[in-house]
């Protein structure tokens, strides 16, 4: 029986190579699938290039609407970002794409799951653990394999005559609806500024003199209508992308921790996402206490964790899952942004659920907050403190 092989496919370097090396080195006939989660690409052009390189069969699966539903409108629950920036834009789509490969293995009945994943980044985590939780197959990954570096791939490329475009040989692109990584070539230096050509979502010359403004309508957590334009999730995403790259705004580089340890530099553009989480974050101070604020920044910190880690399948994120879940019920309204030259400020926000009270808030006439019960209230909530401060101060007059 001919070993056949399956590949969750970009058409990028990367995969491209891992194409050659299992049908050269393993002798597979190998199967190819693209998921579709917004990179923009041409799914006709992937094809094109995995039937020229040889695939036995090859499959293009949309996935862009599964993809906002089930990941995207979770993670803006969960005002999910790593280390405070990322919006796991990657992450989030690397258990999908895993999934839909599975599921066409199954089908086609293959002997060896494979991806193109290097040792030293998060994908191999992300894969390995989808593919791993729902498959005994084994798994290949020639890139981390045989120990590939960038240089010996784009060397392999070239002798088998595979075509790599222009930006692909500067930097390591990853992109779909929710955000677009740029890493590697001269962003490798921590110290200098990405190229502005790197950018192509985010304007970083030329922007507006004036400020552009955006409301975003919740509904249980879930963002609905933008400026008045009730929209369906894809184009929402892509709406609200479009607005805030125009803007200036979505561009985040720092320095990030990756699961197998290394410190990497990490240039993101995410302008739709920057947007989203800063508006719901702020909705759910409205509309929340401050014990629900306090303990949910904890959870949203834990689910961006296991998400970023590969850990999608773990039960403990179903177990945050439905805390935000049950958080979200009054997490309705809508919330008003301020872009001006790169810079987001929430300007605006009201809900029929908000915990706001001008009455009592108001510092006029018709307040009707009686200040006379703080008196005692302070003197109660300050008394620990005051006495150990009295006592440390006797204390220390007897040293």
């Amino acid at each position: 029986m001919t070993e056949r092989g399956i590949l969750a496919f970009s058409g990028g370097l990367d995969t491209s190579v891992v194409v050659k090396y299992l049908q050269e080195e393993y002798n597979m006939d190998v199967i190819t699938v693209t998921v579709d989660v917004g990179q923009g690409d041409d799914q006709k052009k992937i094809e094109a290039k995995a039937k020229k390189l040889g695939v036995k069969k090859h499959y293009n699966i949309d996935a862009r609407k599964e993809f906002v539903e089930n990941f995207i409108f979770p993670s803006i629950k969960a005002n999910a970002l790593y280390q405070k920036k990322y919006c796991l834009a990657t992450a989030l789509a690397r258990p999908l794409i895993a999934e839909k490969v599975l599921e066409i293995a199954k089908k086609e009945k293959v002997t060896a799951l494979a991806h193109g994943c290097s040792g030293k980044g998060n994908d191999q985590v992300r894969f390995d653990i989808t593919l791993r939780s729902g498959s005994d197959l084994p798994i290949i990954a020639p890139i981390r394999d045989k120990n590939l570096d960038r240089v010996t791939e784009l060397k392999f490329a070239k002798k088998h005559g595979i075509e790599i475009d222009s930006v692909a040989k500067r930097f390591s692109i990853d992109q779909n609806l929710w955000g677009r990584a740029i890493e590697g070539g001269v962003l490798e230096d921590p110290y200098n500024e990405p190229p502005e050509d790197a950018f192509i979502w985010v304007k970083t010359k030329n922007l507006p003199d004036k400020p552009t403004y955006m409301e975003i309508k919740f509904e249980k957590g879930i963002p609905v209508a933008v400026d008045g334009k009730i929209l369906e999730p894809i184009k929402l995403i892509e709406y609200v992308n479009k607005k805030a790259g125009d803007a200036g705004v979505g561009i985040i580089d720092h320095i990030e921790d990756r699961v197998v340890g290394i410190k990497s530099r990490e240039v993101y553009e995410t302008p739709g996402a920057m947007c989203l989480i800063e508006a719901h974050a702020d909705l759910e101070k409205m509309v929340h206490t401050k014990h629900e604020n306090k303990f949910k920044s904890i959870i949203d910190d834990e689910w961006a964790y296991l998400a970023y880690s590969g850990l999608w399948q773990d039960p403990l994120k179903q177990d945050l899952d439905a805390f935000i879940q049950t958080s979200q019920k009054p997490v309705s309204g809508t919330v008003k942004l301020k872009l001006f030259k790169g810079s987001i400020r929430v300007v605006g926000r009201k809900s029929e659920y908000s915990l706001y009270s001008h009455k009592i808030a108001t510092y006029g006439a018709e307040s009707t907050f009686d200040q006379r019960l703080a008196k005692g209230f302070v003197e109660l909530w300050g008394i620990q403190s005051t006495e150990a401060n009295k006592l440390q101060k006797k204390m220390s007059t007897k040293t």
